[in-house]
């Protein structure tokens, strides 16, 4: 087993969503859309990365940022890959690619019942606020 790690790139958006499918913990939307994706990466260039071995994705992470914050979005690795360091590499290219450009601090967004993904990221040191609520609203209604 080779496992490599590359630049997200659209032309795996197939795969990459396929992936993020397969998982009950990634809510996906109409941003997650071939085009919604496009334009994320094309604003957030060389921040998001892909995990393979040989010829099956076998991971990814959406990471972007806004001038302040960095975000990560959709971080998976396939269940038969895990705990081998996959995910603690793909976060951290993500968490250099912002500090590059001289983000300080990252954000996430994680669903309240994913006790998993929680621990994951509490072991890389990733601290829940319980003081925030998020809101959301659509621009197009």
């Amino acid at each position: 087993m080779s496992i490599e790690l590359y630049e997200m790139n659209i032309e795996d958006y197939d795969e990459i969503y396929q992936l993020w499918e397969n998982s009950e913990h990634i809510g996906l939307s109409e941003a997650d859309s071939h085009f919604g994706i496009s334009k994320f990466l094309e604003r957030n260039p060389g921040m998001s990365y892909v995990a393979w071995d040989g010829d099956k994705l076998i991971g990814a992470a959406l990471c972007g940022q806004d001038g302040r914050r960095g975000y990560i979005h959709h971080l998976m690795v396939h269940p038969d890959y895990r705990r081998q360091g996959i995910g603690r590499s793909l976060v951290g290219r993500c968490m250099y690619s912002l500090t590059r450009i001289g983000i300080q601090k990252c954000h996430l967004f994680i669903f309240e019942d994913n006790e998993a993904g929680t621990a994951f990221w509490e072991s890389l040191g990733w601290t829940p606020r319980v003081e925030l609520t998020m809101m959301s609203h659509f621009l197009d209604e």
